[in-house]
């Protein structure tokens, strides 16, 4: 029988077919060549047996969390508390646009800010959405249920920003665990222990495990630059050109001229060094 893993917890594998929930384990031979389903993976498994026999071939699938078949992201962020990082930001849809996940930005806890803060932040987002990213409040949950109609949506970001608090004014019965921010550290206690699909009619939504940090060990360097969507609205003169020390760079220009958002630009350097750095081991 074919169906789809939505949860993990140790060795057991939920897997979901017909409307019904197997409790699986993997077949040997999986673990012999380490091979892990995921949540999202679509598998064929013995009914009887309760055993998953193979995986299917993912259409995507993102390391850190360990999802598959994901279609898009809603990357939760604060504007405090912990507080808003274009660093932590950037870095996510870097992963999302390298594994082909359409992203989009969900802010939280506005109301722990003062307007002219607000507004200063407004015109980072207003670049975002400018190159092509689709921009949310927590609070507007119409349009949020809209966005994940007829989708697998993984719920991502800071730790702490309140992904778990989100999907429980989503979706009022489903009382997920929420916890507190730890204000010596500025980042949130985990309070999410596993990743599972919720099903609710035709939305499919994870809540994962949150974390503060990311590698890039796992790509190439041009991967994280073709990532930067607005990089290629200016096109070098050669087109191996990777915007960091390269003469005649227009998109080094561009940034100058203050047509690409200089934080942005800063983040990829710094995600380069990181690469760079990382492969030197």
């Amino acid at each position: 029988m074919k169906g789809q893993v939505v949860k993990v917890i140790s060795e057991i594998f939920f897997v979901l077919c017909d409307g019904k929930i197997y409790k699986c384990k993997q077949r040997g031979i999986l673990k012999k060549q380490n091979t892990l389903p995921l949540v999202g993976d679509f598998v064929v498994f013995n009914q009887e047996k309760k055993v998953i026999e193979s995986i299917l071939p993912r259409f995507n699938m993102i390391i850190r969390p360990n999802v598959a078949n994901i279609t898009q992201a809603f990357i939760v962020t604060s504007f405090k508390n912990p507080d808003f990082s274009t660093n932590l930001l950037d870095k996510l849809l870097v992963e999302l646009e390298i594994n082909k996940i359409k992203p989009v930005i969900c802010l939280t806890k506005k109301d722990l800010i003062d307007e002219s803060t607000f507004q200063e932040y407004k015109e980072i987002l207003d670049y975002y959405e400018r190159i092509g990213y689709q921009v949310v409040y927590n609070t507007e949950l119409i349009k949020i249920k809209k966005i994940l109609e007829d989708n697998t949506t993984v719920f991502t970001g800071q730790t702490g920003a309140g992904k778990s608090t989100l999907l429980n004014k989503l979706f009022t019965d489903l009382n997920l665990k929420t916890g507190e921010v730890s204000l010596a550290l500025n980042r949130g206690k985990h309070t999410t222990r596993h990743t599972e699909i919720i099903i609710k009619d035709n939305i499919k939504v994870l809540d994962t495990p949150g974390f503060s940090a990311l590698s890039f060990v796992t790509y190439k360097k041009e991967d994280v630059r073709d990532a930067f969507l607005e990089f290629k609205n200016f096109p070098c003169i050669y087109k191996d050109c990777m915007h960091v020390g390269e003469v005649e760079c227009k998109v080094k220009e561009a940034v100058k001229d203050k047509l690409i958002l200089e934080s942005r630009y800063n983040n990829y350097l710094n995600f380069i060094k990181e690469f760079e750095n990382t492969k030197r081991w």
